[in-house]
């Protein structure tokens, strides 16, 4: 089947510009048009263009996610990896289709084996999380590692957090450095407070990772703020003998922070920024944290 100039130069803006419908302010509605005669005549970039000028109601259309879903599923079908990305997007946040874990998935699956980075980080968290599919901490390794690779800086900094904590991959400091470095050259605020932490650590981190867990958690109940912000991250990735608890973990990183860890502060900056162990964002407590971590500590 052969494809339009029009639909061709589009598809191709597409892919240039992070996969958006861009029309300028001199196009008219028959390119819109003409976009819908090419979806309808099974053009695969066509219904993918159409499918999402439907859900962010661009070029004059109404906003109909049940509609823009209608036009993705065709191109997804055909094989389009991006429409088969934003389908399952589309299942994960019940827009325009009942919410459907399972099926958002699937969808991404499709697209991952194509080698979307985008659809390959979904993918890899689902595993990761359970969500949708059964928790596979290998499989979730894998993906988030090709999307990594292919440079999602989402995945270049999850995979550089789960090398830092030792989550479901060995303990690599380096290796964390090395993930965080890259995201962060892409501005991920999350991998350069991270990363803040991981260069700002000192030599006897080492050792109090090296202490038994008993061991430590009787000097953070003495007040010793290392032990307690290291005491924090063993109940977030459930590593050094202890089993994760995302509770327990915001209680010794948060106690450590209040006790002056400039650290842990950081780190408290990083999960009320993102919404990590279980929280709701709160830029607002984020921001208050990092504020903190940047004052200089009163003279002695």
């Amino acid at each position: 089947m052969k494809t339009s100039r029009l639909a061709r130069t589009l598809c191709c803006l597409v892919l240039v510009l992070g996969m958006r419908p861009v029309w300028s302010a001199n196009d008219t509605p028959v390119e819109l048009q003409m976009i819908a005669h090419e979806a309808l005549d099974g053009d695969p970039g066509a219904q993918l263009l159409y499918g999402l000028a439907y859900l962010n109601g661009r070029e004059g259309l109404k906003p109909d996610a049940k509609k823009a879903v209608y036009w993705l599923r065709r191109s997804a079908r055909i094989g389009n990896a991006y429409a088969q990305l934003t389908l399952g997007n589309c299942y994960a946040e019940g827009r325009g289709v009942e919410k459907d874990p399972q099926q958002a998935v699937l969808w991404w699956h499709k697209a991952a084996e194509k080698d979307n980075p985008k659809a390959q980080y979904r993918v890899g968290k689902a595993h990761l999380e359970g969500d949708g599919v059964s928790k596979n901490p290998e499989r979730a390794v894998y993906w988030i590692t090709r999307s990594a690779e292919q440079g999602n800086k989402d995945a270049q900094y999850l995979l550089g957090k789960m090398y830092y904590e030792g989550y479901n991959v060995p303990y690599e400091k380096e290796a964390a450095r090395s993930w965080l470095s890259r995201a962060a050259g892409q501005a991920h605020s999350g991998a350069i407070n991270l990363l803040a932490v991981i260069n700002g650590m000192v030599d006897t981190t080492t050792k109090v990772y090296q202490q038994s867990a008993k061991v430590l958690a009787d000097k953070a109940e003495k007040g010793d703020p290392q032990a307690e912000y290291e005491l924090g991250l063993r109940y977030e990735s459930g590593a050094w003998d202890v089993n994760r608890d995302n509770k327990k973990a915001l209680l010794w990183i948060t106690k450590a922070a209040n006790a002056g860890n400039r650290i842990a502060m950081k780190t408290l900056a990083d999960i009320y920024q993102h919404g990590d162990l279980g929280l709701q964002a709160d830029p607002g407590k984020a921001a208050e944290w990092e504020k903190r971590a940047s004052q200089r500590p009163p003279a002695q």
